[in-house]
């Protein structure tokens, strides 16, 4: 595992696992928010995301997590692993009350400064529904990708396993 793709819900703990991996196995930590957001929630142009994209996908070994369907595809082509968090709504909707009481304020580190966590009940309907708008989708990228490793978690206590056997 060189090049592993994290996707999954908001809430699922996909930055969390990043950092995790990325300490275990040595691999850069590329956080897709990173490069879309600046300062005060402005995110950059579609351009200036898709050139630090590709940029972090030239790197020779790295973890990308996020899910930003519009570069999937790109994404798809240059990974050897995908590891999809399949988490219930309900599981997400904690991790992100979890993550809200935590950092209320402040800025996670995989967010750029100046963006500090914040409650939003679009956020909440993001999540509610995101299984719904997406589990399809994220199978059939999983599909897609022949060529690297599929990994699907259901909870955090097989992304413990998972992490245990790194």
């Amino acid at each position: 595992m060189e090049r592993i793709l994290i996707i999954g819900c908001s809430g699922s703990g996909k930055s969390r696992l990043a950092r995790q991996l990325g300490q275990k196995l040595g691999l850069p930590v590329v956080h897709l928010d990173q490069l879309w957001w600046k300062e005060n929630w402005q995110n950059v142009t579609v351009e200036e995301f898709d050139s630090r994209l590709a940029m972090a996908l030239e790197m020779e070994r790295w973890i990308i997590d996020g899910n930003y369907s519009r570069t999937m595809e790109a994404r798809l082509m240059k990974c050897d692993t995908v590891i999809y968090l399949d988490f219930s709504r309900w599981a997400c909707l904690l991790g992100m009350c979890q993550r809200i009481t935590s950092n209320r304020g402040k800025t996670r580190p995989d967010m750029p400064a100046g963006c500090p966590e914040r409650f939003s009940w679009e956020f909440v309907k993001w999540i509610w529904n995101f299984n719904r708008n997406n589990r399809v989708r994220n199978y059939t990228y999983l599909a897609k990708a022949k060529h690297a490793k599929a990994v699907v978690l259901k909870n955090r206590k097989e992304v413990r396993r998972f992490l245990d056997t790194i």
